[in-house]
């Protein structure tokens, strides 16, 4: 199966290069056994660090994206990926080969529309952000819900559905496994969350911000249409590690 990993990114240099690498030991031991054959793309979303030459370095393709918005980056990425499945990783976010595998083979039977995965944190968290991740691999298996940080589809349906929603700052990939899951219905196919190998993320943002401020900015994005303001999903555009918003 021929597929596309893309990863958009913000001035990640400082991550980057650590997920590149997973990534690419877990495509070329894929290619090597005859699996599936893909290509690493990175969307540099108009990064003022070295973001770009880290992803060069390691033989991505790199597409620039002049508008800070991670639904646009996405798009961009699929807009010049060549697979017939496409797989969205975030930059600080790490992927085995088995999870990998696992996705493109459940793509390849035909009874599967696209899906996530269960998700790790990349070290060790209070007991309370633990039980706020626990609770959302929870949502994300009773709903069938996809984070952000790992979402893998079939090309078709993706751009049947019109790909990640750019009106929105924050939730895209709830948008896009929304309308994932319906397209899929039409065919008999499934929308599904994998436990195999959870991917590691990322999380620095608990070092940047408090637990209430982290909790205010969830129920924030609850509120009906607040995802369409970038104001108001600020935490998705902070960058705290160069003391500065995107806008």
């Amino acid at each position: 199966m021929q597929y596309s990993v893309i990863i958009p990114a913000w001035n990640e240099a400082a991550f980057i290069a650590e997920t590149l690498k997973k990534v690419i030991i877990a495509m070329q031991t894929l290619d090597s056994a005859g699996e599936h054959r893909g290509e690493l793309i990175v969307v540099d979303n108009n990064s003022s660090d070295g973001t770009a030459a880290v992803a060069r370095e390691h033989g991505a393709q790199v597409v620039f994206e002049p508008i800070n918005q991670i639904a646009r980056a996405r798009n961009r990425g699929a807009s010049v990926a060549t697979g017939d499945a496409l797989v969205f990783l975030d930059a600080d976010t790490t992927c085995s080969n088995r999870l990998l595998l696992e996705a493109l083979n459940r793509l390849e039977t035909q009874s599967v529309v696209g899906g996530g995965s269960l998700i790790a944190p990349d070290k060790p968290v209070s007991a309370s952000a633990m039980r706020g991740l626990r609770f959302w691999n929870a949502l994300s298996q009773k709903a069938r819900l996809a984070a952000g940080c790992f979402l893998f589809c079939r090309r078709d349906a993706f751009d049947a559905v019109g790909g990640f929603s750019n009106r929105v700052y924050a939730g895209e990939e709830i948008f896009l496994s929304r309308g994932l899951k319906r397209w899929g219905r039409k065919y008999a196919m499934r929308f599904e969350i994998l436990t195999v190998d959870p991917v590691t993320t990322s999380v620095r943002k608990l070092d940047w911000y408090s637990t209430p401020q982290l909790i205010r900015q969830t129920l924030l994005v609850m509120i009906p249409g607040a995802v369409f303001s970038r104001r108001l999903c600020g935490t998705w555009y902070d960058d705290k590690k160069h003391g500065r918003s995107q806008s």
